[in-house]
């Protein structure tokens, strides 16, 4: 099979609309957690999120593609701009049907839907739809759009398994260009769930964090006063291509994609096994896939999303797989950015190749007291950043249905 690389990267998120920005505020530990200010939440049970800032679709985006895009989409147009921008490959000097896109979405256009009940609903005479309500609506529009916008026109779809969205894209994406079914894919995930339906719906659920006088402090994963994620938003997306594709034109190199996996819990609507037999599964499956031994592996970037049952199942997992390795370790990047949904695993995926090719560990912030269900061998980065020698990296991501999507990067 053929060997696929990352070329490019791209971000819109919470720490920053840029790799550079993205990457620094991430090693720095800050925290990008705020009041509310997409709607407003006064009478909701949580009254912040980790929102994008500074973003303006204008810079990014013509009239037209703001015009039939909701705010998901368009965050996934300006991540991947600068994906293909940061590759640098010619898009006129490959054969279109050779490069596809492949993204992931939790929710898709949520908020478009929402507004467009509300002023439905609002109305007593005959009904008015905006002509690019469905369109705005459909979790395919970020990759459709983005193959649209760029004239890609190799294999194009969306992946949508909640939380781990992302990375069954990217899993997707390394199988086609490893069958020799693609040259380049365009993938990762977006999401943009911070409204009103969402915050809601999430409160009803008991999954977020209602710490609202300390938002900044909110998310604390594997800590023992954690009390429920935080919302995140954003974007993240990658350029896989085949690795001699790559190399031919010369191409930077960020890191070598080792293997991949999915597996379910087939044990909860929205709880991930307690024990994390779908997730050991998962982890060892993706190693295999890779060629790899649980103890090549230097940082798992975790998906522990700061829920009281979610981190202690994947932290019983994790150490399932890898014991008392010393070799590697632990950090939670959600601690920071929050929770992007179906784009968690993107930008996490992001943190896993600097990782690599920095050679550093970013912090999990917040995290003052390890709750101590938690595998007493398992090495978690908190405070701040450390400098570690990383080979390989792996990050986990896990969705409500059961669904476990894991990624394994190493150096190229």
């Amino acid at each position: 099979m053929k060997r696929v690389v990352i070329t490019g990267l791209g971000v819109v998120s919470p720490a920053g609309n840029d790799i550079k920005s993205f990457w620094t505020n991430i090693v720095n530990g800050r925290s990008n957690a705020a009041a509310i200010t997409h709607f407003n939440a006064e009478h909701f049970k949580t009254h912040f999120a980790c929102e994008v800032k500074d973003f303006r679709s204008a810079d990014h985006l013509d009239r037209n593609e703001i015009k039939r895009s909701d705010l998901y989409t368009q965050y996934a147009l300006a991540a991947a701009k600068q994906a293909v921008e940061d590759s640098g490959f010619d898009t006129n000097s490959v054969d279109p049907f050779d490069i596809g896109v492949i993204m992931g979405s939790a929710q898709g256009g949520f908020e478009t839907f929402e507004q467009q009940m509300k002023e439905y609903a609002a109305t007593d005479h005959a009904p008015h739809f905006n002509p690019f309500f469905i369109p705005k609506t459909l979790v395919n529009m970020a990759s459709g759009l983005i193959s649209i916008k760029y004239g890609f026109m190799g294999v194009n779809f969306s992946a949508v398994s909640a939380c781990a969205s992302a990375n069954t894209a990217i899993m997707d994406a390394f199988n086609y260009i490893r069958w020799g079914k693609a040259k380049i894919i365009v993938t990762g995930g977006a999401d943009a769930p911070i409204s009103e339906g969402s915050i809601g719906g999430y409160n009803a659920l008991k999954a977020l964090s209602t710490r609202n006088d300390s938002p900044l402090a909110a998310s604390r994963p594997f800590d023992i006063e954690r009390d429920g994620f935080v919302m995140g938003e954003g974007a993240g997306v990658l350029i896989f291509e085949e690795y001699e594709h790559a190399k031919a034109r010369g191409a930077k190199i960020y890191a070598e994609v080792a293997g991949a996996a999915m597996t379910s819990d087939a044990y909860h609507i929205t709880a991930t096994h307690p024990e994390g037999k779908g997730a050991i599964r998962g982890m060892k499956l993706a190693l295999e896939d890779g060629g790899l031994n649980a103890d090549e592996v230097n940082y798992v970037n975790a998906h522990a999303t700061s829920t009281p049952v979610g981190d202690l199942s994947e932290s019983k997992a994790i150490h399932a797989v890898f014991g008392d390795n010393k070799n590697f370790a632990i950090s939670a990047t959600k601690s920071m950015t929050g929770h992007l949904l179906g784009a968690a695993g993107a930008i996490e995926a992001i943190v896993a190749i600097k990782a690599i090719q920095d050679n550093i560990i970013p912090p999990t912030i917040n995290t003052q007291t390890i709750d101590p269900e938690v595998p007493a061998g398992l090495h978690i980065v908190t405070k701040e950043a450390i400098d570690k020698q990383v080979n390989v990296a792996l990050s986990n991501t896990f969705g409500f249905g059961g669904h476990n999507g894991i990624a394994v990067f190493k150096k190229a």
